[in-house]
């Protein structure tokens, strides 16, 4: 059991680690202090922590101290590296050093005490982020597969293939390049896919396996949202067994969730099975039929894309899906044909494939078999069509699988509102707590609503929105993240702007993200126009970034079947508990890439006027940091310049 005390003290020690030897931030020490109790006690846990807190160490502290091991959970993999790479090492030597000072300050120690060990951790991917040792293998012994592979992948096949022999991890993080998609493909394999160590011939090698063995060992191990909700509901555990998660941008877990815990069938995924089939059958005759279902499947699905399957469903989809099982087991009858004890890799590969045709079967069969509490509709794009379901409501499901058997700490910078009630925590099951954030908003930001734009909704929005534009970032010297809730508003933005300003314009389409952020931040004057997905993990602090712009209040498209669904069954109380929580979250988001440190300095102009008028303002309002607030645009306008001018005059 974590004592709080000691969590005080080797959160000290590691922070004191960090270069200028850190900083106490009271946030910080408060949310220690809350984990410790949360883990002590089993009782759940939402934390929200804003920027600059220090979060990670917050819940790494009393995990660490802690006598069962712990899962944290990201959904980012900027923050799986950070943790891995940074936090934990340091963690690790901080604790350490408090554990001998602590023997050393003992006036009677007690020889009967174990030693100290060392605090072990381990990162823990999905199967298909590690090269498969048997595809390897498959692939050096069989003349027709490598013949079917062409000059390009050919090269990067036999490099992947020379790195494995020497590569501790097998993890393609670990890659001084980058695969294409059809190298990699060939030699790795997805859960659904893999049949396990014990019944694949390179089980002993295996380097997915090799990561779970260090994560069974391991006091904390770290993995992707995505893969920790997958081990929520299979029916076989994919991590070790532990007595608390800390779920970390917690913010993404009820899309994660229903991601998980549903299905989605595309015309691809008959098309991957009929490949393996055939790796395994050369003469199949299921396996064209297979491909014949894939094709008719995304014709069958391409009507009904973005949008709802009714119930009943339709009556040529529910024949599909007819012809499709039979297919399906017809491939598992050829399949099954193959002898034990065929020659060569045959064996490994008819598990495989088996296992694949048993996950579509069991996926088709849940589809066509959907209930009153899930919703089926269609996603994915025109050429690759995807028949979507999932529940409805999460809590139930939450409840069976995680809030009954395992102490949880949800954390993010934006947490949701409501999140608790979303994901089915009872008030009286949880502790929420919101331990602010070091940075001094109020002095340092400002926060404008253009009260005097017209409607969003309305004729004249978009060209009042890029003269308000060309206002404020002509004051603010360039410097700007422009943030769209549409590409197409962006890129009309960016078309108007650049012949009427003086300052480079970058769009999201110009480059790929990284050199993008790297070209904004070091071009002082630029500017960068984003989209939706820049509203998060954009981290630009410094004199690069003095004002965020955004263009409309982020709510929810109304036409997602989910979440159409979702206001069906909440009623009166939809627009409060689905579309203002997300609008809110996601505002606030954006707004947070202002101030990255404690010296940042700016404005955060949301150039929606319902901000200013519509009466759930204040909802969203609260979700932001303490901003000074003002609709007043010459006073932004004033503050932009001077923070221009005493930029320029910092010079470089």
């Amino acid at each position: 059991m974590p004592d709080i005390a000691a969590a005080h003290e080797v959160l000290e020690a590691a922070v004191g680690t960090l270069a200028g030897g850190g900083e106490r931030r009271p946030g910080q020490q408060e949310m220690c202090a809350a984990v410790a109790r949360a883990v002590a006690s089993g009782r759940h846990l939402v934390v929200a922590a804003g920027t600059g807190t220090g979060k990670s160490l917050a819940y790494l502290v009393p995990l660490a101290l802690s006598p069962g091991p712990s899962i944290v959970a990201t959904a980012t993999k900027t923050l799986q590296d950070q943790l891995v790479d940074k936090d934990l090492p340091q963690l690790a030597d901080a604790l350490e050093t408090w554990r001998a000072d602590e023997s050393r300050h003992r006036e009677d120690p007690d020889p009967s005490d174990e030693p100290w060990l060392p605090l072990r951790f381990a990162v823990l991917k999905g199967r298909s982020n590690y090269l498969c040792v048997q595809r390897l293998q498959e692939l050096a012994d069989d003349d027709q597969l490598r013949l079917e592979i062409t000059d390009g992948p050919r090269a990067e096949i036999s490099r992947l293939a020379a790195w494995a022999q020497h590569s501790p991890t097998g993890d393609r993080a670990d890659l001084d390049f980058e695969p294409s998609a059809t190298a990699w493909d060939a030699l790795s394999v997805s859960g659904r896919e893999c049949p396990g160590a014990n019944r694949c011939p390179s089980g002993p090698d295996c380097f997915a396996e090799r990561a779970r063995h260090r994560a069974e060992e391991a006091d904390i191990v770290v993995v992707n949202t995505h893969l920790y909700c997958l081990h929520l509901f299979s029916d076989a555990p994919l991590l070790p067994d532990h007595d608390a998660v800390v779920i970390d941008e917690a913010h993404g877990l009820e899309d994660i969730v229903s991601d998980t815990a549903g299905v989605s069938l595309t015309g691809g995924r008959f098309d991957e099975l009929a490949r393996l089939l055939r790796a395994v059958v050369a003469d199949s005759a299921a396996s064209g039929d297979l491909e014949d279902v894939g094709s008719l499947l995304r014709e069958t699905l391409a009507p009904w894309r973005d949008k709802p399957l009714p119930a009943p469903l339709p009556a040529e989809l529910q024949q599909l899906a007819v012809l499709a099982q039979g297919r399906v087991n017809q491939a598992a009858t050829e399949l099954r044909a193959v002898p034990d004890n065929a020659p060569g890799e045959a064996i490994p590969r008819k598990v495989r494939a088996l296992l694949v045709a048993s996950a579509l079967t069991d996926d088709l069969n849940r589809a066509v078999e959907a209930t009153a509490a899930e919703v089926s509709w269609v996603s994915g794009t025109e050429s690759a069509p995807a028949w979507r379901m999932a529940p409805i409501r999460l809590g139930h499901l939450l409840t069976e699988h995680l809030w009954e058997t395992t102490t949880s700490i949800l954390t993010s910078a934006t947490i949701p509102m409501n999140l608790g009630e979303i994901l089915g925590l009872e008030p009286d099951e949880h502790d929420a707590i919101d331990v602010g954030s070091p940075f001094d908003y109020e002095a340092n930001g400002l926060l404008y609503c253009a009260k005097h734009l017209p409607d969003p909704r309305s004729d004249g929005y978009e060209a009042a929105l890029h003269d308000e534009l060309a206002v404020l970032i002509e004051a603010a010297g360039g410097r700007t993240l422009a943030l769209f809730t549409s590409y197409r508003a962006m890129d009309r933005a960016a078309d108007a702007l650049r012949d009427q300003l003086d300052f480079r314009i970058y769009t999201q389409r110009d480059l790929p993200k990284p050199e993008l952020l790297r070209h904004f931040s070091d071009e002082e004057e630029s500017c960068l126009f984003a989209t939706m997905s820049m509203w998060q993990g954009v981290d630009v602090p410094g004199p690069s970034l003095s004002l965020v712009t955004i263009d409309r209040l982020p709510f929810p498209r109304p036409d997602d079947p989910l979440l159409e669904a979702r206001r069906e069954r909440y009623g009166a109380e939809a627009f409060r508990l689905v579309d203002l929580p997300r609008a809110a979250t996601r505002l606030a988001q954006g707004a947070g890439r202002l101030i990255r440190r404690g010296d940042d300095r700016g404005v955060v102009a949301v150039l929606d006027s319902r901000m200013a008028r519509a009466g759930y303002r204040w909802e969203l309002v609260r979700a932001l940091p303490p901003f000074r607030r003002t609709a007043d645009r010459d006073q932004v306008v004033t503050r932009l310049r001077t923070l221009s001018e005493e930029s320029e005059a910092a010079g470089p």
